[in-house]
């Protein structure tokens, strides 16, 4: 099995609510890595251009970036929490890379340098 990961980053802000406590607004600078696999690679040698992976995330998050996150559409009803948020990028990802050779495996999103949140398709059992 074959991963390849990209990495982008982007600029925003958000309240969230923690054990009943409303934090103030605060901003981070998120990185985001966002993960294709395959159990081949093609005839080039790789899974999927990184450039491609690239654009797509980069339109992505350009909607994020910059932005309060709790103004944005998809967190009018759940919170703009790292799960939440890499969620919302694996789901947008996902419809983009439809097209592609390997499959859309996790994204994570990093809101400090010690803190992220993963998300990946799968069931619980």
């Amino acid at each position: 099995m074959y991963t390849v990961t990209i990495r982008r980053t982007f600029s925003a802000a958000h309240i969230i609510t923690i054990g009943g406590v409303r934090e103030a607004m605060h901003g981070h600078n998120f990185a985001v890595e966002i993960s294709l696999e395959s159990m081949e690679i093609d005839g080039d040698g790789v899974v999927v251009d990184f450039r491609t992976v690239k654009n797509h995330a980069d339109a992505v998050l350009k909607e994020m970036d910059h932005s309060y996150l709790n103004d944005l559409a998809f967190f009018k009803t759940i919170p703009p929490t790292s799960e939440n948020i890499a969620r919302h990028i694996f789901e947008r990802m996902e419809k983009a890379c439809t097209s592609q050779n390997a499959v859309l495996s996790q994204v994570t999103v990093w809101e400090s340098e010690s803190a992220r949140a993963t998300y990946r398709r799968g069931s619980r059992g």
